[in-house]
């Protein structure tokens, strides 16, 4: 057998190689998911224990399990920050797919012209390749992991008033933002550096790409800055409030919208991961009798945030209601955000997110009912960013 050619044992067939012509083309069919949870898979640069699951090996070129050992080995790198694993994952494995089951091809031999037809797959990929929902690439059934059928790489949506509508997203409408186009070529000029460094190849492919305008659109204006009204941010906080007056279990939920409005922090900046373990200790007091909380944040760079008066009532009040001191005291290690079940901190940035939106919907429904529904439109579209823009654009008049 040649190199790169895939030796194909469908699920069924065991054992026994099946010619081409009698399968799907691969763009007629779904590609299984590739790369599962770290925590699965363990840390690549101890031995060669970490392999490609049965049901994906059965399908992909020869080249496949050396490939799959270089990603992995080069995602690990990043290990301590979820966001940027989670990225690189994501291209790294499209690119694995379009690599072994399209192209028939090891990931280490692409040219520069190959990378640019890659890129040019990714932003019209087929439609078995594109899911209307976010699912786990990976399932445990009967105790072992399977990649999921329901997993594919690309995932179409809709806008959130859209979705609220129920309409349901057409995948003949999937579109990568010009953001999503730019990560490719970041993701993957840092993959290929990673191959030069490890002497893998000689140069970069995508380093080689002199025109990559030619897939990104060029927009000199700048982009809008999204942000609620200070009417709605009032409602929102004031609903808020009022469902934590009859439920204690909303001061949570108060306190999160705070952290989020009043110190602009980012849905990654309050949950524990790798990188981080917000604590209450990262509230701090100075000589001067000033506030500051102190977070990991993006890039893993730390920073300082400098707590208001309004602030630090929330915080009081949050801490009252879990039975804390009003204040903390220094190197306090009780979790900043607390799973309402079990210990340690909230680790799951979707969950807050969800707690967000339910805010958003409640006070939009509020507003509704009030007679404000002209005021409360843009609600229905707001996202928990928003609330990072319109804390940062409230503080810059008066900081």
């Amino acid at each position: 057998m040649r190199q790169g050619e895939p030796q194909i044992y469908g699920p069924k067939f065991k054992g026994v190689m099946i010619g081409k012509s009698q399968l799907k083309s691969p763009q007629q069919s779904p590609p299984r998911a590739i790369i599962d949870n770290f925590n699965v898979i363990g840390n690549p640069f101890k031995g060669n224990d970490i392999a490609l699951h049965d049901d994906v090996l059965a399908t992909a070129i020869t080249a496949a399990p050396r490939d799959y050992q270089l990603i992995c080995k080069f995602i690990y790198t990043y290990i301590g920050s979820t966001p940027t694993v989670n990225a690189y994952r994501r291209e790294l494995e499209r690119l694995a797919q379009w690599c072994w089951f399209v192209q028939q091809r090891s990931v280490v031999d692409l040219s520069r012209e190959e990378i640019e037809d890659f890129v040019r797959f990714a932003i019209k990929p087929p439609i078995a390749w594109i899911g209307r929902k976010n699912v786990a690439r990976f399932v445990t059934l009967d105790g072992e992991r399977q990649p999921n059928p329901d997993w594919r790489p690309y995932v179409v949506s809709v806008s959130k008033s859209d979705a609220q509508d129920g309409k349901t997203p057409s995948k003949k409408l999937y579109a990568p933002s010009q953001a999503s186009i730019q990560a490719i070529f970041s993701v993957l000029s840092s993959f290929y550096d990673y191959l030069v460094e490890e002497e893998i190849i000689d140069n970069n492919p995508v380093k080689a790409i002199r025109q990559k305008s030619k897939f990104l659109r060029k927009d000199h204006n700048r982009a809008i800055v999204r942000r609620i009204s200070n009417l709605q941010w009032d409602y929102v906080i004031e609903t808020v409030a009022q469902l934590a007056d009859v439920d204690q279990s909303h001061e949570r939920t108060l306190f999160i919208m705070n952290c989020l409005f009043a110190m602009y922090l980012r849905v990654s900046e309050l949950v524990w991961d790798e990188r981080s373990q917000p604590v209450m200790g990262d509230f701090r007091r100075d000589a001067d009798g000033f506030w500051w909380f102190h977070v990991t944040g993006k890039g893993n760079k730390d920073r300082t945030i400098s707590v208001s008066d309004e602030m630090l009532e929330a915080l009081s009040r949050y801490r009252l209601a879990r039975g804390l001191s009003k204040l903390p005291a220094l190197g306090e290690m009780n979790p900043l955000i607390p799973k309402n079940k079990g210990h340690g901190g909230l680790s799951s940035t979707r969950q807050i997110r969800r707690i967000v939106q339910s805010c958003f919907d409640a006070t939009f429904e509020r507003m509704k009912s009030e007679g404000m529904l002209e005021d409360a439109t843009e609600l229905r579209t707001a996202t928990v960013h928003w609330l990072r823009h319109t804390g940062i654009s409230e503080d810059v008049k008066t900081r």
